[in-house]
């Protein structure tokens, strides 16, 4: 790496602010509080089906498959097109590449459905969300996954 590209990636990561976990945190508690109301309005029709009965498919219920959809899809969908999700927007956060490019699909993927996985499956993935608070950029293992920083708008 040349001397001039050490400079620009250096002024390029002190121009932002990162957002630290507690921003993040208020943030993700208001999206969830979204995509409960989301979940719940679409969700229920499904207690008139079946007399009241849930519907199973395997392990799974077909109304616990429909709101994990739902979900995803909600911050997929709000980070490729908006680079925030309503909480996001709220506070002041937005979700960038690490080299400041435009987000891409795979970057999203690898964040949004696969690092959100990881954090809401498996019971050590609450503990990981710590990286935010103790990170220099304040990554969660999904921004390290999907090479992206969560910043404040100036």
């Amino acid at each position: 790496m040349t001397e001039e590209q050490m400079n620009d990636s250096t002024t390029q990561s002190t121009k932002f602010r990162y957002a630290g976990f507690w921003m993040r945190f208020w943030a993700y508690l208001v999206d969830l509080i979204i995509v409960f109301s989301i979940n719940g309005i679409l969700l229920v029709p499904f207690k008139f089906i079946n007399d009241g009965f849930t519907m199973d498919i395997g392990f799974w219920t077909v109304t616990g498959i429909l709101s994990s959809i739902v979900f995803y899809l909600y911050f997929l969908l709000m980070t490729k097109f908006y680079n925030q999700t309503l909480g996001k927007m709220i506070f002041g956060l937005r979700v960038i590449r690490e080299d400041s490019q435009s987000l891409k699909w795979n970057d999203l993927i690898f964040r949004e459905i696969i690092g959100r996985f990881i954090h809401r499956v498996f019971f050590i993935g609450v503990f990981l969300y710590l990286f935010v608070a103790f990170g220099a950029q304040k990554q969660g293992i999904h921004d390290m996954i999907g090479n992206t920083r969560v910043v404040l708008e100036e």
